[in-house]
């Protein structure tokens, strides 16, 4: 249907774990709790997208399941380690990619633990570049959530949120706060 609406881009399936009760935005958005049948429900979708002509994007890397903050409102801190975040989180997407996903989209989650800083990983070039460009080999299109979210825009502005997640190694900017601040900081 959307192809035959021209659209090209579905920015799903959301590649989450539904793995914390507390969780006030993922829930029925995740295919559930389990790392192994989300990652093959994850990599179905992605098959059935890409068999109809459209791109698929995985989301929100890498992982806003184990998260109690809306990154819509506030900034979630996930302080798990690479080894939980490896064997739990990771699992979905890893599938995805092997599935042919083209596109990730990135979390406004901060990862202390796994980057020694409190950014958000959409402005983490650890996260984008180190872990899923080198680490899990991704080599589609990076996608931000959108830059107008509260874990974004509170803290870094428009145009420093598009910059920091250009240089982190996002290929295309979604939705940020002040189109025209965004343009101006990225020249």
């Amino acid at each position: 249907e959307g192809r035959a609406l021209g659209i090209h881009v579905n920015f799903a399936p959301d590649a989450d774990l539904n793995n914390n009760p507390l969780n006030p935005i993922i829930n029925t958005r995740s295919f559930g709790e389990n790392p192994g049948t989300v990652g093959s429900l994850v990599s179905a979708y992605v098959r059935g997208v890409r068999d109809h002509g459209m791109l698929a994007t995985l989301k929100h890397f890498p992982g806003h399941g184990d998260t109690q903050t809306d990154s819509h409102i506030g900034l979630p801190v996930i302080s798990a380690d690479y080894a939980r975040l490896d064997t739990v989180e990771l699992v979905p997407f890893r599938a995805g990619i092997a599935a042919g996903a083209d596109v990730v989209m990135s979390a406004h989650i901060a990862f202390p633990t796994l980057t020694g800083s409190d950014d958000p990983g959409t402005l983490s070039a650890a996260v984008l570049t180190g872990l899923l460009r080198d680490s899990l080999r991704f080599g589609g299109l990076v996608v931000t959530d959108a830059l107008e979210m509260g874990a974004i825009v509170t803290r870094y502005g428009a145009g420093e949120a598009a910059v920091r997640a250009f240089l982190a190694g996002s290929d295309l900017l979604v939705f940020p706060a002040s189109p025209d601040s965004a343009l101006d900081a990225m020249l």
